[in-house]
């Protein structure tokens, strides 16, 4: 992680003298996070990579040692403690989000690797990635998938599983999942990231959106979509979160992915149901 102008040390501290914006205090400078394990990564770029396969036409041999190291890390670092998307700053966790993006990157690495050159290992990145699914499926299991092994305690990260095809939306074990999300984190026409966050992600919710659109309730989809995209302010720019109550718009602003979100639910709005 680097600073905005090339900065290597991230060092986080407070600045004391500051209120914040409308007293939300603590104004930091910096970010704790630059020191943070998230093992979700390698799953981001090979994702990336596996999506944009057809458009890279043959990889450069930079570009192939780049995704077998990622894919290597996936394999020999899955089982570890980490962050978590959500740069939990308390103990590290088996956070279940990164297990799937560990299984992501394995599981796309797989496909991709007649165009990794020599140093592609597809029968390790398979042994692999059926162990990170084994684990998610028990673990992380406790009458709907939860935030973390061991965990009752919802997250809606968990709602990436059908998104990334690590389980179908219609499957019964995913399909209590979205309830219980739904049931247990939806608010207002929003989605929480957990049960102790006060306001709504917006991503959470688009996340939601997707997982209704593959579920096959295009009617259920779509009135948390309107009901999130009714946020945007008057420029259609949204943040990353917004009060449940007052749909007030909170946090980083605009927040890329956020309309990444939007994006996407429309974008599975719009496709033959299950597809």
């Amino acid at each position: 992680m680097y600073g905005v102008e090339g900065e290597r040390d991230l060092t986080e501290h407070v600045l004391e003298h500051l209120g914040g914006y409308r007293g939300s205090a603590p104004v930091r400078v910096g970010t704790a996070a630059w020191q943070q394990d998230q093992l979700d990564v390698f799953g981001e770029v090979l994702d990336a990579a596996h999506l944009l396969r057809d458009q890279f036409g043959e990889l450069t041999p930079a570009t192939q040692q780049l995704l077998v190291a990622l894919a290597d890390r996936a394999a020999t670092t899955w089982e570890r403690p980490d962050a978590g998307m959500w740069e939990a700053r308390d103990q590290p966790r088996q956070y279940t989000s990164s297990k799937v993006m560990c299984w992501v990157a394995l599981d796309r690495a797989v496909d991709l690797s007649p165009r990794l050159g020599a140093g592609a290992n597809p029968d390790a990145w398979e042994r692999a990635r059926d162990a990170v699914r084994a684990a998610v499926l028990e673990r992380a299991w406790a009458g709907s998938y939860t935030g973390a092994f061991g965990s009752d305690d919802l997250d809606a990260s968990v709602l990436l599983l059908p998104v990334l095809g690590f389980l179908p939306a219609d499957d019964e074990r995913m399909s209590a999942t979205i309830d219980a999300v739904e049931r247990g984190l939806g608010e207002g026409g929003l989605v929480r990231r957990w049960p102790s966050d006060p306001s709504g992600f917006l991503i959470c919710t688009y996340w939601l959106v997707e997982c209704l659109a593959l579920a096959g309730q295009p009617d259920r989809a779509r009135s948390w979509f309107l009901s999130a995209t009714a946020h945007a302010n008057d420029l259609g720019l949204l943040a990353e979160e917004a009060d449940p109550k007052t749909g007030e718009l909170l946090g980083n602003y605009p927040q890329a992915f956020s309309h990444v979100g939007l994006v996407n639910a429309a974008w599975r709005l719009g496709r033959p149901a299950g597809r």
